[in-house]
């Protein structure tokens, strides 16, 4: 046999959903069938899920697990399948992968390297295996291997990197190949990052060349558990040459791609790598043997355009993204549709378009039926689906003006979500007097200013949730990444919401984002909307002061690029603020030294006070690696010094 059609499916899951995640698996399982496919790849922990979190810890997890994957095998006759499971071994939960052929579990590998970075809590839960140990598990009373295991079936030899294998220096790649692999299989389970495709893009490639074999890596679709998307992105390589790469940003159940590897022309390149050294002397035991041979259904295409591997436009993939994260939540949360306090400037109206996005993606790639069918909790009317699913309040103090006002009217209209405007300035008043009696005296702006600027935004919350729960919706914060840095935010005002989309994306982006979509998009399917133009003309404004001091989030701030480029230094890279003024002072030559030493300052405070607002913020997307989101990337302590000596050897210089 010298040519085999190998296939990869990304599978959009639902942690411990046994029955839900069995289906989709099986449905991949099936396509790969009719498609002549003979090996197949699915995503790492596709039966549990990947995001299970500390239940992966409970042990009838692990027994649930098993309990499908042998039901998952009964499934795979005349194929063979890698699928992912967590797997109880020695009190201990290995993140593992189990080959099945012919209906036959025949192997199980378990993870080398786990992922402990960033967002990753991998060792929290599971244990990493040792290179080259073998031992067998008991599954369905049959004992099966289970370690470094390398697979030969019917002559083709078979080998895994789960994941974070193939991302460390010391992959297991490198002695599958001395071991003469034919194929690796990648399952895993990459979130979206900007720009992370083109990386896995190249460790895919750059394996299959070293390695001289077919690779064939398959990932999660989707938004899982909450707050991690997964692209989906599946790609199949061979000697060093792309084969095929499966579409990102489906909403479809999954997504198959499959190509066909010549066999005879991977050994020839092994055969000629002069550094190639063959692992001689090994132990039968790391390898599992089997004649069974998939059956071949050619002729076959192969199925899964080649990508032209240029980094993909950042606000394209943030568009699909974000619309993809959307769509999933919405319908694993049985919510029945969005609301949002529109307030007439760029975060609440980026989070309406958003919707607005996520609706047209999903009805151009699902189709209406099917549309209808994922959203089947909803009950649709004759309205039209922006309306239905998305529900938008203008909520007015004396100190809110017309342009805000008309500029939120105008960009409900052209969205096409249902539009209403409140007036609470009667509420703001009764609040205040009602406080005023308590303490004896009269509130002003000048001894008062925050309590006076916070009571509007927090008087808007009570409203916009009663909506929200008569509609049986779910209210989406607007706050950003750059007002979370620095606490630029009300609690219980604007940061309301079951659901904080944007709460990764600084300001800056966030602007240069909506330009983009009222003045390009992308066609044929993410149309302009041209009048984002009453939003982008202004200057971004809470609107919490009286109008004639005419206040602006930059004058209560700083401007938004500086004020995410100190946030990189000083959060993501870990830079002391010496150092940040120092770089800052370096990348901004024009800038007065004591103007910028007095920003690096603010942020500092302001960071160091506002953990706890951090700490409450309403679940987000992740879409950036380097995010401030304490639960999941960046640990701060809620009390600390808030860095009093660093910033006093700043002042001092």
């Amino acid at each position: 046999m010298n040519r085999i059609v190998t296939g990869a499916a990304a599978l959009n899951q639902i942690p411990l959903d046994w029955d839900g995640n069995r289906r989709r698996a099986v449905a991949a399982v099936k396509e790969a069938k009719e498609s002549g496919v003979g090996y197949l790849c699915l995503p790492e922990l596709a039966l549990s899920g990947y995001g299970c979190e500390d239940m992966f810890l409970a042990p009838e997890v692990g027994e649930r697990a098993l309990d499908s994957l042998v039901k998952f095998a009964a499934e795979c006759e005349d194929i063979v399948v890698a699928v992912g499971v967590p797997l109880w071994f020695e009190s201990s939960v290995y993140n593992a992968v189990a080959l099945i052929a012919d209906g036959q579990i025949v192997g199980v590998v378990a993870k080398q390297n786990l992922a402990g970075d960033g967002l990753h809590y991998e060792p929290r839960w599971f244990k990493p295996w040792t290179e080259g140990q073998v031992e067998s598990v008991k599954i369905a009373g049959k004992k099966v291997p289970l370690g470094d295991l390398v697979f030969d079936i019917g002559g083709v030899r078979l080998g895994f990197e789960i994941c974070e294998d193939a991302w460390v220096a010391n992959r297991p790649g490198t002695r599958l190949a001395r071991r003469g692999v034919d194929l690796i299989f990648n399952p895993s389970a990459s979130h979206f990052a900007f720009g992370k495709q083109i990386v896995r893009e190249r460790f895919v490639l750059e394996g299959s060349r070293a390695f001289a074999c077919g690779y064939v890596y398959a990932n999660l679709l989707g938004n899982e558990a909450g707050r991690i998307i997964y692209d989906g992105g599946t790609v199949i390589a061979c000697g060093g040459e792309y084969v095929a790469e499966g579409r990102r940003f489906s909403f479809h159940d999954h997504v198959l791609t499959a190509a066909t590897i010549d066999l005879n022309l991977t050994r020839l390149h092994q055969a000629r790598q002069v550094s190639h050294r063959p692992l001689l002397g090994e132990s039968d035991a790391l390898t599992v043997s089997l004649d069974f041979v998939p059956g071949w259904k050619g002729p076959f295409t192969t199925s899964g355009a080649v990508a032209d591997h240029a980094e993909d436009l950042k606000e394209e993939e943030f568009t699909r993204i974000m619309a993809l994260g959307l769509f999933d939540y919405l319908r694993k949360s049985y919510s029945g549709g969005f609301v949002v306090s529109l307030s007439g400037g760029a975060d609440s109206a980026a989070t309406a378009v958003l919707v607005k996005l996520m609706i047209d993606l999903a009805l151009d790639d699902l189709g209406e039926e099917r549309f209808r069918e994922k959203l089947g909790h909803i009950r649709f009317d004759e309205r039209a689906y922006p309306e239905q699913l998305l529900s938008c309040v203008y909520q007015a103090t004396r100190n809110s003006s017309e342009t805000t006002r008309s500029a939120a009217e105008t960009v409900a209209k052209a969205i096409g979500a249902d539009y209403q405007e409140w007036d609470v300035d009667s509420l703001v008043e009764g609040y205040r007097k009602i406080v005023e009696e308590g303490i004896g005296r009269d509130l002003t702006w000048e001894d008062d200013d925050i309590a006076l600027q916070n009571i509007q935004a927090r008087v808007r919350a009570p409203g916009v949730w009663m909506l929200t729960n008569i509609r049986n919706a779910l209210l989406l914060s607007t706050s950003n990444r750059s007002e979370a840095a620095v606490g630029y935010a009300t609690m219980d005002g604007d940061t309301s919401g079951g659901l904080s989309p944007i709460s990764g994306i600084d300001k800056a982006f966030l602007r240069q984002w909506l330009t983009w979509i009222e003045t390009e998009g992308r066609k044929p399917d993410i149309d302009p909307i041209p009048e984002l133009t009453v939003i982008n003309v202004q200057a971004p404004t809470a609107e919490l002061r009286p109008t004639e001091e005419k206040q602006t989030d930059e004058t209560d701030l700083m401007p938004y690029p500086i004020l995410d480029a100190i946030e990189r230094l000083a959060i993501r890279d870990k830079k002391l603020p010496v150092e940040v003024w120092e770089r800052m002072c370096e990348s901004l030559p024009d800038h007065d030294p004591q103007v910028i030493k007095g920003w690096v300052t603010k942020f500092f405070r302001l960071w160091s006070r506002n953990q706890w607002k951090r700490e409450r913020y309403a679940p987000g997307f992740h879409v950036d690696d380097k995010n401030l989101d304490p639960k999941t990337w960046c640990r701060f302590p809620i009390l600390s010094s808030g860095f009093r000596d660093e910033l006093r050897e700043l002042d001092s210089l």
